[in-house]
């Protein structure tokens, strides 16, 4: 068992990258459900910022849930340490990838050591390393539950009709905007897994690196518009969202279905004169569709690209990247032994 104290970074009030302090801290001790992960990595997620610039509520919560201070962070790989006497599955020393407690504000990953449900976590994939493990969880579940499966039945925070994902194949032409990001460049993995034709919509220096994750025709968008050089399409997948979400739908055939990560603005009367659907979700911690996104990454099926790396005790230069945007992959924290 560990010593009784930890290094981890902690909010003890809103706002920029300044805030984050590395602190020492007791080491959680696992509850019912749980296992002890003795962290090698922490992927750096939106929420993650989100947290620390002050959101404390999600949307479709009331209640704010978080008190500070806190740990922030939800994506870790890492080694079991200790598990709680009702949990089967895992033993000490298996090595584990997981989104822990999500959605919520409770993850606590940026830490040497964290409690995590056991429902969250799956094997590491052994083809891979925690560094690559922790990139995987909140970006590849978000991707996995729009365009593959939901894998659960609590309703959207975001709409009343529960999210149903367009069946994908070598009919289907998906377009990712965003593409070289953290879901961006899953979604466009996952999509040429099934078979799909996809269009990647990203800035011009993304486009060697996207050639090679598949996509079949890129749009820079520092030059060109997609929705004036693109028609057609089945789906769009919008990983940036926002406002301006609702050009992409013109893109759209009749029947087609347009899926914003981030709820955008959209006109009822004008989605239905287009004749497409809307649809959104919010990514819940799933360790058995990890489990199944594990065999791909395992496979090299689907790769996880690597931004950057920074030491645990460098989160504000982590939070600084990110802030600074046109990110290809994912940012994340390592955890020196």
């Amino acid at each position: 068992m560990p010593t009784h104290t930890m290094r981890a970074v902690r909010l003890h009030e809103h706002g920029g990258p300044e805030v984050l302090r590395f602190d020492e801290v007791p080491v959680p001790v696992p509850g019912p459900g749980e296992v002890l992960v003795r962290v090698h990595a922490a992927g750096v997620n939106p929420p993650d910022w989100y947290l620390r610039d002050g959101l404390t509520t999600l949307p479709g919560e009331t209640e704010p849930s978080v008190s500070l201070p806190v740990i922030p962070g939800t994506d870790v790989s890492g080694v079991v340490e200790a598990v709680a006497a009702d949990v089967e599955g895992f033993a000490v020393g298996d090595e584990v990838f997981g989104l822990l407690r999500f959605p919520g504000f409770h993850g606590s990953a940026y830490a040497e050591y964290v409690a995590a449900p056991a429902s969250d976590l799956a094997r590491k994939p052994a083809g891979i390393d925690h560094v690559h493990a922790a990139g995987a969880p909140m970006a590849g579940l978000t991707a996995w539950q729009f365009l593959i499966e939901l894998g659960h039945d609590h309703p959207s925070p975001f709409q009343d009709t529960r999210h149903r994902p367009t069946a994908l194949d070598a009919g289907t032409t998906v377009l990712v905007n965003g593409a070289a990001g953290g879901v961006g460049h899953f979604a466009l993995q996952l999509a040429k897994w099934k078979g799909a034709r996809v269009i990647a919509v990203a800035s011009g220096a993304h486009e060697t690196f996207l050639g090679e994750l598949g996509a079949d025709r890129f749009v820079d968008y520092t030059k060109d518009r997609a929705e004036e050089l693109v028609r057609d399409v089945d789906l769009v997948l919008d990983a940036v969202g926002g406002p301006g979400s609702k050009r992409f739908l013109r893109t759209l055939r009749r029947g087609g279905a347009q899926f914003p990560v981030l709820p955008g603005d959209f006109d009822e009367e004008e989605t239905a004169k287009l004749g497409v659907t809307v649809s959104s979700t919010q990514v819940r911690s799933n360790g058995a569709q990890l489990a199944e996104l594990g065999r791909l990454l395992d496979a090299g099926t689907v790769r996880v690209a690597i931004d950057s790396t920074y030491a645990l005790a460098d989160a504000r230069a982590a939070h600084e990247r990110a802030a600074r945007g046109h990110i290809q992959g994912k940012i994340v924290l390592t955890v020196a032994r």
